[in-house]
């Protein structure tokens, strides 16, 4: 199943991320994914395991037109000039000379000006084919808005958190359903819905477990019972309080 971007690029919709997963660990769970058949891996500079994810590519033998490869600048290398070294940082730690999806970790409002700079950055590095696609990460709509008033490419991907509170009696009823672990519920949701998914594990059978979604479909009413469990309580940070002087710090050379 995959996801078309607004440049005609295909993007799998069911990826394998490495948020807070240590190096150590990542190549193996990353070798392990691939091995599963996940085709998507969504890493960031931010997260420390570029590297390790570039040498589970590798080692997994697969083509490199065969694995989809994300990565997200962090705020602490914004600006047209810097942005443009951040992707060579990132290239060289992954081992590619092209990166498939580019996006930038949160938008910054506090210094919205290095981050137009280094959106500018991303469609210098489309232009010139060194990534397939660029987007953003943690935007809100009113990022959105003022980085369109300048921006030339329209960003591919937004990628947000979005979940649903998942311990409520509608899931447990509709994994009892299909016999299916509330995970599985919960990305078979984002799918159905036509998102991009990205779970994350270390533990070889919950990555095989959270691959295993393409089996069973949720039915309208499901669908509609899960989309009346959000709380409005996010997980993360509010993209507005990320600042450099609270969250900036040096993404390390390659």
């Amino acid at each position: 199943m995959n996801v078309t971007l607004n440049n005609g690029i295909e993007m799998p919709a069911l990826g394998f991320g490495v948020f807070q997963t240590p190096p150590d660990v990542t190549a193996d769970a990353v070798h392990k994914a691939l091995q599963t058949g996940y085709r998507l891996i969504d890493t960031a500079a931010a997260y420390g395991n570029e590297r390790e994810v570039g040498e589970a590519i590798r080692r997994s033998g697969l083509a490199r037109d065969e694995v989809f490869i994300e990565t997200k600048v962090w705020i602490s290398d914004y600006g047209y000039d810097q942005t443009l070294h951040a992707f060579d940082k990132s290239a060289s730690k992954l081992g590619l000379a092209q990166i498939d999806l580019l996006i930038l970790h949160q938008a910054l409002p506090s210094r919205f000006d290095l981050t137009r700079q280094a959106y500018r950055a991303l469609e210098t590095l489309l232009a010139a084919r060194r990534v397939r696609a660029i987007g953003v990460s943690n935007f809100m709509p009113e990022h959105l808005d003022a980085l369109l008033e300048q921006a030339e490419v329209i960003p591919a991907v937004n990628q947000v958190e979005v979940h649903p509170y998942f311990t409520q009696p509608a899931v447990q009823a509709a994994d009892a359903a299909h016999g299916k672990t509330p995970a599985q519920v919960m990305i078979r949701w984002h799918l159905q819905e036509g998102r991009s998914a990205i779970p994350k594990s270390v533990r070889p059978e919950r990555i095989a477990e959270n691959f295993g979604v393409f089996d069973f479909e949720l039915i309208p009413s499901e669908l509609k019972t899960l989309d009346a469990l959000d709380t409005g309580v996010r997980g993360g940070p509010e993209p507005g309080d990320i600042t450099l002087e609270n969250f900036g710090r040096p993404i390390p050379e390659a």
